[in-house]
């Protein structure tokens, strides 16, 4: 490490609200040695920004840039950011997007820069993908290193020869430990002590399924009405899922919890968690599921990585709705808590041990 001042890393993001890259991303600020490594955050302008009070405590700093709607204003904001602050690192944590402020990075001479891909592709999103394949061929022209949350997330942006680094989307684990008084807590807030509990995370966008999951929920709460959907989210696609819940009949059964920063509570109050996604680059969300214990009901879209427990079920999106809720219900029912600590930890999941080795790459990275 350079000991006359902390190694300086500007974290390239989109939008940042509550999803889940700025989460991942938040989790590795948080834990690194903060004397050692900085984050400068570079986000688009309108971004939420709700952890701005949080990363200035931390003392990094938060600079707001147009969004990729507007490249070539995007492209001199970042340009001269990158020449003002005489960044070490670019990190770019924007998919197939990365290409467009690792372009700049390296116009401005930076000389570690890293694409890290967290995503993938998956149908419906015709004009997304489009954009997706055609930037694809692009992404190994301006890094330096290459990240990927998975396996899988790696071989689809960087191709299944590639040489890349896994970093794992970690978590603190200790927060999501099943705890029996904060689950009563929780239920008896939202009323559904008596409930059989289903759960999700994730942004009402066409890759989250919610579409699908409601239909799933409708299924399993015809078979046993005293069943509870919790919802925890935003996005676009929101007052239109909840019409939707209403047409089915389940307006008191559904919760629509809204964003949050901290979710570990409500996984207590789950009995099962649902991943439906027509794509994934991981799925943090199963990983948090599971480290409360859950049993986690996942589409086959979704990297077989994300599987760390016993208690992860892969069912196809072409399967039948009752399919899915028999199983739900047959294996929910089955299901007894237990603490996955060790399990998620020995997956290389916990954030204290990779901060550390985040750090130790940064520093390698430098010192070449």
């Amino acid at each position: 490490m350079k000991a006359d001042r902390p190694i300086r890393v500007a974290q390239m993001l989109a939008r940042m609200d509550y999803g889940g890259i700025e989460m991942v991303v938040m989790n590795y600020y948080r834990h690194i040695d903060r004397s050692k490594i900085q984050f400068d955050f570079i986000v688009f302008e309108g971004s939420e920004l709700p952890q701005r009070k949080k990363i200035e405590e931390l003392g990094g700093r938060v600079y707001e840039v147009p969004s990729l709607r507007h490249p070539f204003a995007y492209s001199r904001a970042v340009l001269k950011l990158f020449k003002k602050n005489k960044y070490d690192i670019v990190h770019a944590n924007m998919n197939t997007l990365s290409v467009f402020p690792l372009r700049m990075a390296k116009k401005a001479g930076v000389p570690v820069r890293i694409c890290h891909n967290h995503s993938t592709a998956g149908p419906g999103e015709t004009k997304k993908n489009i954009l997706k394949n055609i930037l694809r061929h692009f992404s190994k022209i301006y890094p330096t290193e290459l990240f990927a949350c998975s396996e899988y997330a790696g071989k689809w942006l960087y191709g299944d020869k590639a040489s890349f680094r896994v970093i794992k989307n970690a978590i603190d684990i200790d927060r999501f430990k099943y705890n029996e008084k904060t689950r009563a807590d929780v239920r008896r807030k939202l009323g559904i002590e008596d409930k059989l509990v289903l759960g999700h995370v994730g942004r009402f966008e066409l890759q989250k399924n919610h579409d699908f999951l409601l239909d799933i929920f409708h299924s399993v709460h015809q078979i046993n009405p005293k069943t509870a959907l919790l919802l925890i989210g935003e996005g676009e696609l929101e007052d239109k899922m909840k019409k939707k819940a209403d047409e089915l009949g389940l307006k008191d059964s559904v919760f629509f919890l809204g964003t949050m920063n901290d979710c570990a509570p409500y996984y207590q109050a789950m009995d099962a968690f649902a991943l439906p996604s027509l794509y994934e680059g991981l799925g943090m969300v199963a990983i948090e599921a599971q480290a409360a214990g859950l049993p986690c009901f996942l589409s086959d879209r979704v990297p077989k990585e994300t599987a760390i427990t016993d208690s992860v079920y892969t069912l196809s999106l072409e399967q039948t709705l009752d399919e899915w809720a028999e199983f739900i219900l047959e294996k929910v029912t089955k299901n007894k808590r237990k603490d996955e600590s060790v399990k998620i930890r020995e997956a290389g999941y916990d954030i204290e041990l990779e901060a550390e080795k985040l750090m130790g790459i940064y520093d390698e990275l430098i010192e070449r």
